[in-house]
């Protein structure tokens, strides 16, 4: 996955009550906070334990990873 942005492509995985219910440990719609818990983020959506109703697809799974190992771009 080429030039993958945080604004453009990770932002929208997350929905607003995804954001409300992690706002205890981070925000998830700002990019430091997600940048810098990427890889705690990263094995939870892995697991199926993010977000709490339903684990992503494998293909927004990917995306995250792909963004997070290629450089966490804003």
């Amino acid at each position: 996955m080429a030039d993958l942005s945080f604004e453009t492509d990770i932002k929208p995985l997350f929905r607003d009550k995804d954001r409300q219910a992690m706002m205890f440990a981070f925000d998830l719609h700002e990019y430091a906070s997600v940048r810098d818990n990427a890889a705690d983020i990263l094995a939870e959506v892995e697991s199926g334990n993010m977000p709490c109703d339903a684990p992503w697809a494998p293909e927004q799974v990917e995306t995250f990873r792909a963004w997070k190992d290629g450089g966490a771009s804003p």
